[in-house]
């Protein structure tokens, strides 16, 4: 064999070995760079969802520890200062354009003793308006369940959300003010507990619950349900087509007002005084027409 045609053998071999060990290289580096890009594409802060939680003057000590607890649960929630305007309540979408919100949960208190809520989608709409009912707290609760602090919660609703339109158009606007969006600067990516809605007595009872494995041997991720707290309920009053304003989408014929039902109170226990008056003065009377007068015999010894 001659010597040239061995060396073109060599370098024909070492030339394939090179292209090998370069498309190994290269196939390499792009399988990384893949899982890269999708690692970002998961992390993307795509749903872009900021709420405003803030309130009015006037709240008790109370409405103010629900507040805290309200941004505790929303770790894309931003905070605020009193808001002072009464019955401007349109001027808190300038508040949640200088703090980059699209949403906003406006907690306002009256005469002390009753405390609405707002949620709205700043700017444009719409906005619903709600009276909070048995309020309780973390802190008055003191239950076993917990959660971490910025995870991302699960949203449960009761299937009659899905009867009305009004109940469908709340359940997105809860959907989209109280879910964290992923990919937060301020959100985990874990999921440990779950909001629940419940529709009863037409009024939205919500409860908060830890996601918990009891069972190791069973098949289904979650086992038990432990609540977390707060507890409330969200009586609707209203559904505005703007934000904080425009025209009524719909309205709760059942509602009564908190200060109706305490002076229809207040004309029971009038009613039930004057019952208790007139009684007396009955007794009186038959007391003073059946008097016999004084035995003789009382007077002997």
């Amino acid at each position: 064999m001659a010597p040239g045609k061995s060396k073109k053998r060599r370098s024909s071999k070492k030339e394939k070995k090179d292209v090998g060990s370069a498309d190994k290289k290269t196939s390499k580096h792009k399988s990384k760079s893949e899982v890269q890009r999708d690692r970002r594409d998961l992390n993307k802060y795509v749903n872009k969802q900021r709420t405003l939680v803030f309130a009015s003057r006037g709240i008790t000590h109370r409405d103010r520890h629900f507040m805290a607890d309200l941004r505790d649960l929303l770790p894309h929630s931003k905070k605020d200062v009193k808001f002072d305007g009464k019955g401007n309540l349109f001027m808190i979408n300038e508040v949640c354009d200088m703090k980059n919100c699209n949403n906003c949960i406006f907690l306002e208190a009256r005469r002390g003793k009753d405390l609405y809520l707002w949620m709205s989608k700043a700017p444009e709409g719409p906005s619903v308006k709600f009276l909070i009912e048995n309020l309780h707290t973390m802190s008055e609760l003191v239950l076993t369940g917990n959660c971490l602090k910025g995870s991302r919660p699960i949203l449960f609703f009761d299937k009659s959300f899905d009867s009305t339109p009004a109940y469908k158009l709340l359940k997105e606007m809860i959907t989209q003010i109280l879910g964290s969006p992923k990919g937060h600067p301020k959100v985990k990516p874990f999921v440990d507990h779950q909001f629940s809605f419940f529709i009863a007595d037409n009024r939205i009872w919500f409860r908060n619950y830890q996601l918990v494995k009891g069972d190791d041997q069973s098949k289904e991720p979650v086992d038990t349900l432990i609540e977390i707290g707060p507890r409330f309920v969200l009586n609707p009053i209203r559904i505005l087509s703007g934000s904080f304003s425009g025209k009524v989408l719909w309205s709760n014929g059942e509602f009564v007002t908190p200060s109706r039902k305490r002076a229809s109170m207040k004309i029971g226990k009038q009613d039930t005084v004057r019952s208790r008056r007139d009684q007396v003065k009955k007794r009186k009377k038959h007391k003073e027409k059946t008097f016999v007068g004084e035995n003789e015999l009382d007077t002997v010894f």
